[in-house]
């Protein structure tokens, strides 16, 4: 009995070693598992990094302390240098006022593979895997844009074209000079890039993007203009000292001009616009049907001296109007009015080749002269206008008590009108080889005007009344309305 109780007393005993050595050899993973998690709960995974540094084990205060040794501290005694052709700048970025996410950034990386399962988490521990995290910061743009605005300023040049200059025929050309331009927009990119990017180098060098601008005119385009091929005279003999005035202003806001083929010249942008303060008086000008005292009066005769030198260069214009009245120092149809913010004229260079103008004025006669390429000078060209139409004027009257009956007495004369086709005759080393219409212009005719007397004449008188005759002093008012222009 007693040997029985001890056989059952040693086999329980074996039995319970059994279970206890099983459940000790099944929850040693277990616990070595949960062991390994627990140990990083209150550090950072391993293989993670801010911004290059290995941050695995630290706590957050110990991974912010050395974020903030190796960047908030540091970035802020960072610069870009840039290097702008010949010239260098410097942006700190202290200058930038930037803040940091240090703290989002560190808590996302102590965070990482906190919330997986027990054994998703003690792989992440075991079998390292690097996890690479970023700062972002925020920054003011305004010391960029300033910096922009310095280097816009200091590299930029403008390209100069090539100019020239032709006095009593002789020819004087300087020379051209390319400018640069900066890529403001292309630079601007790469510094804020550098910035967001590259906060681990201490030194950031960006060259910046530099474009070359060439010359619209260059010297070998200005030496093709090398003779005359054109030129035009009127005379202002007659004109008062506020007219010559107004005359001579207006040229030489032409002369030196330079039109490349494709150019459009226009007289009220060259000549600009006609004021006390830039010099310009009082004289006659047309306005409607009738002479008046006008501020620049004169200067048509200077667009319809400009106008013919340049149809005797085979050009057209894009813009032109005659004057209502016909002129004594252009032939009718010749004539080009202007008026500022109304009437323009223009022309576009239709040639091969660059043209220049020269005008001047000496002993009361104005001169246009049209200067380019010799290869033009085999053509000449002869205006031909054809009067279609005479318009006679008309004479009013106007009844007056002070003048006896059958009396008259003229007060203004009245003038012609005419309606008037031009063309333009082409000939080619003197040989006529074309023939074209240029324009069809309609002068209009100036009503005259008299009194007509209405008054009785005494019954005792026996004084023979004689009418006023009214000759046809057309030609002298039209000389008379020229002479005042």
């Amino acid at each position: 009995m007693k040997r029985r109780r001890k056989r059952r007393r040693k086999k329980r005993l074996r039995l319970i070693f059994a279970i206890l050595s099983f459940l000790t050899l099944t929850s040693l993973p277990v616990i070595h598992v949960y062991a390994t998690e627990s140990k990083y709960r209150h550090i950072i995974y391993p293989g993670v990094y801010i911004e290059g540094l290995d941050v695995s084990g630290k706590t957050l205060e110990e991974a912010k302390r050395l974020i903030e040794e190796n960047y908030e501290k540091v970035v802020i005694e960072k610069e870009i240098k840039i290097i702008a052709g010949d010239k260098s700048y410097s942006l700190s970025y202290s200058q930038l006022k930037p803040e940091y996410n240090i703290e989002e950034t560190i808590k996302e990386a102590f965070n990482y593979g906190k919330d997986e399962d027990l054994l998703s988490k003690y792989s992440l521990i075991k079998k390292t895997r690097k996890k690479e995290y970023k700062l972002a910061f925020k920054y003011d743009t305004a010391a960029v844009k300033e910096l922009l605005d310095k280097i816009d300023k200091e590299v930029e040049s403008e390209a100069v074209d090539a100019t020239i200059t032709i006095e009593a025929g002789n020819v004087k050309i300087t020379e051209a000079s390319h400018g640069r331009k900066l890529k403001r927009e292309e630079l601007e990119e790469s510094i804020l890039n550098s910035i967001n990017n590259q906060l681990s180098e201490e030194l950031v060098e960006i060259k910046a993007p530099l474009q070359v601008t060439k010359p619209a005119v260059t010297k070998a385009e200005l030496e093709k203009m090398n003779q005359k091929i054109s030129g035009f005279s009127t005379k202002f003999t007659s004109s008062s000292a506020n007219r010559i005035n107004n005359i001579e202003l207006a040229t030489r806001a032409i002369n030196g001009t330079t039109l490349m083929p494709g150019d459009t010249f226009s007289f009220n942008e060259i000549v600009g616009q006609r004021t006390r303060e830039r010099g310009y008086k009082d004289a006659g000008v047309i306005i409607g049907d009738s002479i008046q005292s006008g501020l620049g009066g004169g200067i048509c005769q200077v667009s319809s001296t400009l106008y013919n030198a340049v149809l005797n260069a085979g050009l057209k214009f894009t813009e032109r109007r005659n004057h209502t009245l016909t002129l004594t120092y252009i032939p009718m149809g010749l004539d080009a009015t202007i008026d500022w913010g109304n009437i323009d004229y223009k022309f576009t260079n239709t040639l091969d080749y660059p043209i220049y103008i020269e005008g001047y004025t000496k002993d009361k006669t104005l001169y246009f002269n049209i200067y380019s390429n010799e290869e033009l000078s085999k053509y000449t060209y002869e205006m031909e206008t054809e009067v279609y139409e005479v318009i006679q004027p008309k004479m009013k009257y106007i009844n007056s008590n002070d003048l006896l009956e059958g009396e008259t007495k003229v007060l203004k004369w009245g003038s012609k009108g005419y309606k008037v086709k031009v063309y333009r005759k082409t000939y080619e080393n003197g040989k006529l080889i074309n023939t074209e219409f240029i324009s069809n212009d309609y002068y209009h005719a100036v009503d005259g005007q008299a009194l007509r007397g209405t008054k009785k004449a005494p019954i005792l008188a026996e004084e023979k009344k004689e009418s006023v005759e009214e000759p046809d002093n057309s030609k002298a008012v039209e000389e008379e309305q020229a002479n005042d222009l």
